[in-house]
């Protein structure tokens, strides 16, 4: 054996000694595949209802763990905690996400939602965002209805300095306006169509184009990883938002049994606000996430210096969806 040779063998039993398992066989595939659900994500309810990614991953021996999120916030804390690898955020909050460092590709359109308003009670003097100029005001921070507040402020000539903001959960901040422990909220769906149905709340600011669009993001470890597995991932979504689609029944069903809500509250999110026809991030939802990024750097959110159109190009990665809106 040549000396060359007998030195290969000895830097290859080093490094083996050495490396980890997982920086040696880093395209190994997972035991588990951790994804959210959530009630602001109708498709995500009905895939986990069926058990699609199961059936899937069954033939790999790989398991689909789910985990519910109660914001975009809670989503976006897991994926940077690895301790999911698909989360369900709007997409301006996942643009925010990535410029505060968050490790995340957007790769994917669940819905069109109409989720967010500004919401206060039905006995209230709120009519108009300049009324909300001193009051407290429930918010969930790094979520779309807390950009849609910045935004609603920012169109008025005011700041978030300029209001009382109140740091709840969403739950817990439509409880504390029907409870009168706060002004107004920036709501989210259900908890906003409950609020609505149920106890008279008005939405008093509503703005369709402000909110943006529902996106599935992925850490991008994972992606790089396990490219093969979002794109499959993915193909099982888009299973899923077809057959809601053609399934609403199927859909109200499923939601109602996670939520125990009345059917006019679900109705109401569902058949009125939620648009479940695009899959494909394209221009238009380019468009409205860089316009919300632009607006949250008027408004000092997003520092002057960031350059927002980047940051979203390095945030979007369409390449695992094929199909066009």
């Amino acid at each position: 054996m040549s000396l060359l040779s007998r030195r290969s063998i000895l830097i290859s039993a080093v490094l083996v000694g050495l490396l980890p398992s997982s920086a040696l066989f880093a395209a190994d595939k997972p035991s588990t595949i951790n994804i959210d659900w959530a009630t602001y994500n109708p498709v995500s309810i009905l895939l986990k209802d069926q058990g699609l990614l199961e059936k899937e991953f069954a033939k790999d021996g790989i398991k689909i763990r789910w985990v519910q999120t109660l914001g975009s916030n809670k989503a976006l804390e897991f994926l940077n905690a690895g301790s999911i690898d698909f989360g369900s955020t709007a997409g301006s909050a996942a643009l925010v996400a990535k410029i505060n460092g968050n490790p995340i590709k957007s790769i994917y359109v669940y819905s069109r939602p109409e989720w967010t308003a500004l919401v206060t009670r039905k006995d209230s003097a709120i009519a108009k965002i300049a009324d909300l100029k001193g009051k407290r005001v429930a918010v969930t921070r790094g979520t779309d209805p807390h950009i849609f507040l910045v935004r609603a402020l920012l169109s008025a000539g005011l700041t978030e300095k300029d209001i009382q903001p109140v740091l709840l959960q969403h739950p817990d901040g439509k409880t504390a306006l029907i409870r009168g422990d706060v002004d107004a909220w920036a709501g989210l769906d259900p908890m906003m169509a409950q609020a609505e149905v149920e106890d008279g709340a008005k939405l008093f600011y509503r703005n369709a184009a402000a909110n943006t669009w529902g996106i599935l993001n992925v850490r991008e470890e994972f992606a790089k990883q396990h490219p093969d597995l979002v794109k499959r991932v993915l193909a099982v979504y888009e299973e899923a938002r077809k057959y809601s689609l053609a399934h609403y029944d199927e859909v109200k069903r499923d939601f109602i049994a996670v939520t125990k809500l009345p059917d006019a509250v679900v109705d109401k999110q569902l058949k009125e606000r939620t648009e479940l026809t695009h899959s494909k991030i394209g221009a238009a939802q380019r468009e409205s996430i860089l316009a919300a990024g632009i607006a949250l750097q008027q408004a000092g959110v997003i520092p002057a210096n960031v350059d927002v159109k980047k940051a979203l190009d390095d945030l979007i990665d369409d390449q695992y969806v094929t199909l066009t809106n």
